[in-house]
């Protein structure tokens, strides 16, 4: 749980405070419409306290975020208030106030993003604020015509084409109620039915110990959409377990890092991109989550074959039975996160309602369970902490996706101001000489470098903005061209030179985080190929609509994927690792010539 500071008063003020971030939230989806100059700046305003003060120790720090944020609040605050005039302008400041308003605004957006996910981010917005300011005097094609300052400005703060533009409002909409979702069965027993449907699926087993692991990360990263709080929480169970019973560390760190990575490709929240997919493509959510479970599971079914093949080399024991979760609190534990998942699904496929109003009452579904346990005693205490943690941390997460979101809306502003995106777009495509897999491949490496920086969504919209109209221009779905930049933007999370979720697997364990990070880069072979599998076999991702040939594309990819896992782990000698890799290769590869 986040922690509270000590002095009652300031306890309090945090937890009105967040209790406010979570009832606006909902109160949006149930009140209907509000005008997008007025909800996104608002949204704004709730999550600048807590992205700039909140937790904060150094003086220094306490008081300038003190001082950033009351700024920041006003200035959104400002916005709303005026909204019905400042639409009037078409986005042209009017006056030096004006200038200054907005010059807060972009100010206190990049010095939030960068103290919550450091500089990268926000130096790459400021650079694209530098070329949108002066960018006419650069010479040839990468120049621009110019464009008056009030009306740039203006453009990125108060209309919809910056930083209020649809990518925030997918953050104020959609994934702060799915955010606030997963805070809340995180902080009941779901956690725990997690870990114990895992333990009793596949404690048994052989590889007992890291295929729970494998299970209960997809589980636990189907809501929780972070590679890094997915390997902190369930790893903290997992890999004590694996060690015990004499996993060799990196294997242990390892299994643990590739699982939780999976989190962020598995509905429903798949770290925030589902949500701001919906919002690039025009394509329903529901759709994106027929689109992506596939290749999901088939993620995850090649990380458990790639254990199996490690348990040709080590005696990989199963989780002994007297350590196995016991069928009564595997069916009362499971109830905990069973019953707001089976509202969400009913909701959304049964009564059709939006994904935000489905999550909505999912998240009254879960808070009413908070009131009971998996002894089902009644504790008024443990009830105020359960309540505590899931209204900080929902006000935390969703601050800390907000100040992404919002710094990346800089970005997409600028492009779109400038023409800069469709420049980029005309490159790639003349760099790989008109040919898809060139641009495929370009676009990778792109994903990979900028991912080891920025969190995935992050890197998933910037590289999207820019490489996604280059693929689809070259023959690529649009669905299937983001579906592809989304995946290769996880990339980092396992490969080095940063390979977050292993460093923080390796520093758990206490293991040397390259020799975790090369495990499990063999374990994790399916980040790699299953995105070019989903562009030669583009039925995958057409279970929605044609269920048969998806289900064909499913069983040739895993086919094929087993074989290269066969060979990357289990084989001993060069020639039999080569063969069978080739062999998967071209099975996985097949639909390109089928």
């Amino acid at each position: 749980m986040t922690h509270l500071p000590k002095s009652r008063l300031a306890a309090g003020f945090w937890l009105l405070l967040a209790a406010g971030l979570v009832s606006y939230h909902l109160a949006l989806v149930f009140t209907g419409i509000v005008p997008n100059l007025v909800s996104r700046p608002l949204h704004m305003a709730f999550i600048l306290p807590f992205a700039l003060v909140f937790g904060v120790q150094e003086r220094w720090r306490l008081l300038s975020g003190i001082v950033l944020a009351i700024s920041g609040c006003a200035a959104a605050v400002w916005v709303a208030l005026n909204a019905d005039a400042l639409g009037d302008q078409y986005g042209f400041l009017e006056g030096r106030g004006q200038v200054a308003i907005a010059v807060v605004l972009l100010a206190v957006v990049l010095e939030t993003a960068r103290r919550a996910i450091g500089w990268p981010l926000p130096v790459v917005a400021a650079l694209a604020l530098l070329y949108g300011l002066f960018g006419q005097h650069i010479p040839g094609e990468f120049g621009h015509s110019g464009t008056p300052l009030e009306s740039f400005l203006g453009t990125l703060t108060i209309a919809e084409g910056g930083i209020w533009g649809s990518l925030t409002g997918v953050s104020v909409g959609v994934v702060s109620i799915f955010v606030i979702f997963g805070a809340v069965l995180n902080a009941g027993e779901a956690g725990q039915g997690f870990m114990n449907v895992a333990g009793a699926a596949a404690g048994r087993l052989k590889g007992g110990a890291a295929k729970v692991s494998v299970i209960s990360s997809a589980l636990f990263g189907s809501i929780s959409g972070s590679a890094s709080a997915n390997v902190a929480s369930t790893g903290a169970i997992t890999m004590p377990a694996m060690t015990r019973l004499g996993y060799p560390k990196r294997l242990a760190a390892a299994v643990e890092a590739v699982a939780s990575s999976g989190g962020q490709i598995m509905p429903p929240l798949m770290g925030a991109g589902a949500f701001v997919m919906v919002e690039l493509t025009g394509v329903p959510y529901t759709s994106i989550m027929a689109a992506a479970v596939l290749p999901a599971l088939l993620y995850f079914l090649a990380v458990w074959v790639g254990i199996n093949a490690y348990n040709r080399r080590f005696d990989l024991r199963g989780v002994p039975a007297e350590e196995r979760p016991q069928r009564r609190d595997v069916i009362i534990t499971s109830l905990f996160f069973l019953v707001p998942f089976s509202v969400l699904i009913w909701s959304m496929f049964g009564a059709g309602f939006t994904p935000e109003y489905a999550a909505a009452l999912s998240v009254m579904a879960g808070a009413v369970l908070l009131v009971f346990n998996a002894e089902m005693s009644f504790r008024p205490r443990q009830i105020l902490d359960r309540t505590a943690a899931a209204l900080l941390n929902g006000a935390r997460q969703v601050s800390m996706i907000a100040a992404i979101i919002l710094c990346a809306s800089i970005i997409i502003g600028v492009l779109s101001i400038t023409g800069l995106g469709v420049k980029i777009t005309s490159l790639i495509i003349q760099g790989s000489g008109g040919l898809l897999w060139p641009s495929l491949i370009l676009t990778a490496i792109a994903c990979l470098i900028l991912g080891m920086e920025v969190p995935t969504t992050a890197a998933y919209v910037i590289c999207v903005s820019v490489a996604g109209p280059a693929l689809t221009q070259l023959g690529l779905e649009p669905l299937q061209a983001h579906l592809f930049v989304f995946w290769f933007a996880l990339l980092s999370t396992i490969t080095p030179p940063v390979c977050g979720a292993v460093f923080i697997a390796a520093g758990m364990i206490g293991e040397s985080w390259l020799k975790v990070a090369l495990t499990a880069m063999s374990l994790g072979v399916g980040l790699y190929l299953i995105p070019l599998g989903m562009v030669a076999n583009p039925g995958i991702l057409n279970l929605a609509h044609d269920p048969l040939n998806a289900l064909i594309a499913l069983l040739r990819m895993g086919v094929g994927l087993t074989l290269v896992s066969a060979g990357l782990i289990g084989a001993r000698r060069l020639a039999p690792t080569i063969g069978l890799c080739g062999l998967g290769l071209a099975v996985t590869f097949s639909g390109l010539w089928i």
